[in-house]
């Protein structure tokens, strides 16, 4: 039976040129960048073409990228960090309903220290209005963190237009931007935008768990979360996992230009959202305008994990939301207010460059079978 993976938001398979660095790196270039002898050089010279490389799929300067251990580490030290350096100052946090737990965890602990934290609540299809975002940010405002794009919908947020908010108040605000889900897949030029944080994962884009990164705006300074030896420009202190950084740098080198796989992830999508759409009590429940390499929709009164095991036993992978809920019930949309055995059926289904058509096709087919002959739980 054909494998056909479409949960690629939860992760992707590793690329072959991210392995093949991983295992280098773990056999071959296995030194300590720190030591000073030829392997650590070496170790250190691999390191730095990682941090460019990444550097440079965000218009930025290698100094102005740390890397984690992936994006709720990153999150964390952002956003954390970001906060504390103005403690003194504002005590006002602008967020939305929508974020990953790794971000809307943080912020719990942060009300619980005080800091008045603002929710944005989306619409219908997982959307933020950009007049939300101008209506929430004012002068004492420590910090915005918002993600670029939602894990479970699609949905794009308005951050360019929280970095323009800030940039005409002139106020000290910073701005995180939670960009897992739209690394290698949208244009990012944070430094450009007015971004200062910016959040972005490698096995999201083929390339290993356990590494990440964060861009730290040049002239923006957070204290540091991990102490010890110094790495990572004392922001995180620890010895460097560099098969898995260089790996992450290798993914990186290895993605296709954006636009040129947006269009065939957009056919993809397309095909997929048509497809379902037609299917009776199916119900789309990502924004036409949201980012094409995510479709969530409702299996009418199919729950989500019952189609999810009829499209499995089919060799069809997909998610019944965000793999970090573990099946837990979904806040996003929960707050996005959709009735109770609507949210209950919800699948999502995530691409990456390495789907077909022929994927597509199989997953409508497949959807429409099961919504045909399986048991509809009740409400």
């Amino acid at each position: 039976m054909r494998e056909i993976y479409l949960d690629n938001s939860a992760t992707t398979r590793v690329c072959p040129q991210a392995a093949q660095k991983a295992v280098e790196l773990m056999t071959e270039c296995y030194g300590n960048p720190s030591s000073l002898h030829t392997l650590g050089f070496r170790a250190e010279q691999e390191l730095l073409s990682a941090r460019k490389a990444v550097a440079g799929a965000l218009s930025a300067l290698p100094e102005e990228i740390t890397f984690t251990s992936g994006g709720t580490e990153a999150n964390n030290l952002a956003i954390f960090g970001a906060v504390y350096a103005r403690r003194h100052r504002n005590h006002r946090i602008v967020t939305t309903m929508i974020e990953h737990p790794s971000v809307l965890q943080v912020m719990a602990q942060l009300e619980k220290e005080g800091w008045q934290v603002v929710y944005l609540k989306p619409d219908s299809l997982g959307r933020i209005s950009p007049q939300q975002v101008e209506e929430a940010i004012t002068p004492d405002t420590a910090l915005v963190s918002m993600m670029a794009v939602n894990n479970e919908v699609g949905s794009i947020l308005p951050i360019e237009a929280a970095a323009r908010v800030i940039r005409r108040q002139k106020s000290q605000t910073l701005l995180h931007v939670d960009a897992v889900q739209a690394f290698g897949k949208l244009p990012l030029r944070p430094g450009k935008t007015g971004i200062d944080l910016m959040t972005i994962s490698a096995h999201k884009i083929h390339g290993p768990k356990g590494a990440g990164a964060l861009y730290i705006r040049k002239g923006v300074h957070i204290p540091a979360r991990t102490l010890g030896g110094g790495q990572e420009r004392n922001l995180r202190s620890g010895t460097e996992a560099l098969p898995a950084w260089c790996a992450f740098g290798a993914a990186v080198k290895a993605l296709p230009p954006v636009q040129q796989e947006q269009e065939e992830i957009k056919k993809l999508w397309q095909r997929c959202r048509e497809g379902i759409a037609a299917i009776p009590d199916a119900v789309i429940q990502s924004p036409e305008d949201g980012l094409a390499y995510i479709l969530n929709f409702s299996c009418g009164g199919v729950k989500a994990e019952t189609m999810l095991h009829f499209l499995e036993e089919r060799g069809i992978y997909v998610s019944s939301g965000s793999a970090c809920a573990k099946g837990h019930a979904s806040h996003v949309l929960e707050a996005m207010e959709l009735p109770r055995m609507q949210a209950l059926s919800s699948i999502r289904v995530s691409f990456s460059r390495e789907n077909t058509m022929e994927d597509a096709e199989a997953l409508v087919q497949a959807v429409r079978e099961g919504m045909e002959t399986l048991v509809r739980a009740r409400a």
